[in-house]
């Protein structure tokens, strides 16, 4: 995946076999011969680990294109191997479910998408995740022992060390599930599982800002979080709940007063996310029963939709300006159903933040619309899943013998 970021591999062997494919795989080196001279090693000893991961099915040795050599034997050159090796990723939303089947190298085989309510429950939603994947896996050919490991947002809070959710409130029935046992009785792989806003951080800077290290993914839908990468890692801090932003009370005293589904009042969520927006239209006698409504309404050129649209830009922008000058990122992407009329919502947000935050905190600063789109939880739940697969020491616990699981 272009744009992934340097392990720390301090865990590993100086110079394992995990760290030498790391290398190839980042694109630090591409020959036994450029492996040997960034690690030091002994040549039989690069052939040694180079070796083990060929018989292993990690890579493909091949001859170098023509004009790569400057004379002599031209370098044959070291690929990752994608073929029959592959992840899933899984986008669980309060209404759908996504299902994605992607190589290695992060190319995308298969899609799915279902309508479903995260209210079913654990076992019937989880049920039909593994029906589809099941058929993902015939419908691109390949044997379920192809799967390397699975990577799942779901909406609401995640103990990321343990992949289970707590206390999440639009999912009844799924505190402390165990996901990750889940698939790993049917499938005998690790899935990995996260909040829906961390992994479509994660795609967000792996696939369309990858020189970015410091960024900040608002997700402004029916309900607000935040999804942060930091020196190009996720942060979820301490348990996990890291970015929960749309509990911070904001506004005035009318706003103050809005009651959020959390038990407080004036929170984030509760003044400017898609639900209360939809709340407040259909107060005012128009058809507004969810954020899609909203989107709707600000398209057809509704005065009402467009100012709340624009106000409630407003509110996250007073939040992320806060946001901003404690973190002070360099990109700021703002993705979620109502970035569908990102116009007048980013309008909002700018004009907050610019006044509200520190000239050097916004001095290259960019606040963006989303560019990864519908796609961004299902593909960062499948980087997640990649980068595991990948990782030194998955890769060193598969060579030595150990359960890659």
């Amino acid at each position: 995946m272009s744009g992934a970021p340097d392990h720390h591999l301090s865990s590993a062997p100086p110079s394992s076999p995990g760290e030498v494919l790391a290398l190839l795989r980042t694109g630090a080196a591409a020959t036994r011969a450029d492996i040997a001279r960034i690690t030091g090693l002994a040549r039989s000893t690069v052939s040694q680990r180079v070796d083990a991961l060929i018989a292993h099915g990690f890579l493909i040795e091949a001859g170098a294109e023509a004009g790569d050599s400057t004379g002599g034997r031209p370098p044959r050159r070291l690929h990752l191997r994608t073929r029959e090796h592959v992840v899933a990723g899984v986008d669980l939303g309060a209404s759908h479910c996504r299902v994605a089947l992607l190589d290695i190298a992060g190319v995308q085989l298969a899609l799915r998408e279902d309508q479903l309510s995260i209210a079913d429950g654990p076992s019937s939603i989880l049920g039909h995740v593994e029906r589809t994947l099941h058929a993902l896996l015939d419908e691109a050919g390949l044997d379920p022992a192809s799967l390397q490991s699975i990577g799942v947002g779901v909406p609401g809070p995640v103990e990321f060390t343990t992949g289970r959710p707590v206390d999440p409130p639009i999912m009844p029935g799924w505190h402390q599930y165990p996901i990750p046992e889940f698939f790993a009785d049917r499938f005998g792989v690790r899935a990995l599982v996260d909040n829906d806003v961390n992994v479509m951080a994660l795609a967000e800077q792996r696939r369309a800002f990858p020189d970015t290290r410091y960024l900040l993914y608002i997700k402004v839908g029916t309900g607000i979080g935040c999804g942060i990468v930091a020196d190009g890692r996720l942060h979820r801090g301490a348990q996990g709940s890291a970015g929960d932003i749309g509990h911070i009370r904001v506004g005035d005293s009318r706003q103050e007063a809005a009651p959020c589904r959390c038990g407080n009042s004036g929170c984030l969520e509760a003044v400017a996310g898609g639900a209360a927006l939809a709340r407040e239209l259909s107060d005012l006698g128009l058809d507004a029963a969810s954020s899609r409504d909203v989107v709707r309404l600000v398209k057809s050129g509704n005065r009402d939709a467009v100012r709340m649209v624009r106000e409630a830009g407003r509110a996250v922008g007073e939040v992320l300006a806060g946001l901003v000058n404690f973190f002070n990122p360099d990109t700021v992407v703002v993705g979620g159903a109502l970035a569908a009329v990102h116009d007048q919502l980013l309008a909002g947000v700018r004009e907050a933040v610019y006044r509200r935050s520190h000239p050097l905190a916004t001095h290259v600063l960019r606040i963006e619309p989303s560019r990864t789109g519908a796609d961004a939880a299902v593909v960062g739940a499948a980087i997640l899943a990649i980068e595991h697969a990948l990782s030194p020491e998955q890769v060193d616990r598969v060579l030595a013998g150990a359960s890659p699981r």
